[in-house]
């Protein structure tokens, strides 16, 4: 969280010096629905959250948007060895996968994890002159897994 802090702090007055600019976070859905075993995440990434929301304040009326994504279950390699710790190693990826969301996330509406580029689609919008009206926002590439209508 101090990292993003240390960046934003560096870079925000740049961007409103020129007018415009982008500043985003990669949040999580553990910041919302944090798993027992995972509170430690979940509670640094609901602290970028509102560290997001506050520089967006901070930003307000320059032409600089700060946003937060919020990054459902994502398929990486530390995922990966995440999921074989909790369903039979011995099962193709696939059918872990698959295993581990029935068993751990079965609120998920997508029944799947999400590749890191179905997340970088709306990292890319919300760099883009499109989103210029996007700001102090929390957006959601969770597959639904949040059970909710607002993050």
């Amino acid at each position: 969280v101090l990292a993003a802090v240390r960046l934003t702090r560096l870079f925000l007055p740049g961007m409103t010096g020129r007018g415009w600019g982008r500043i985003q976070y990669i949040a999580s859905d553990s910041a919302i629905v944090t798993p027992v075993e995972m509170i430690h995440y979940g509670m640094s990434k609901t602290a970028l959250l509102a560290v997001s929301r506050g520089f967006a304040k901070q930003a307000a009326g320059t032409g600089v948007t700060v946003n937060s994504v919020i990054a459902g279950p994502t398929h990486t390699g530390g995922v990966e060895d995440f999921v074989h710790e909790l369903v039979d190693r011995e099962l193709p990826w696939d059918e872990a996968q698959r295993a581990f969301m029935r068993e751990h996330r079965p609120q998920s509406l997508l029944q799947r994890l999400i590749e890191p580029e179905e997340i970088a689609h709306m990292v890319v919008y919300l760099s883009s002159e499109q989103a210029s009206a996007t700001t102090g926002g929390a957006l959601r590439v969770d597959g639904g897994y949040v059970d909710a209508i607002l993050p």
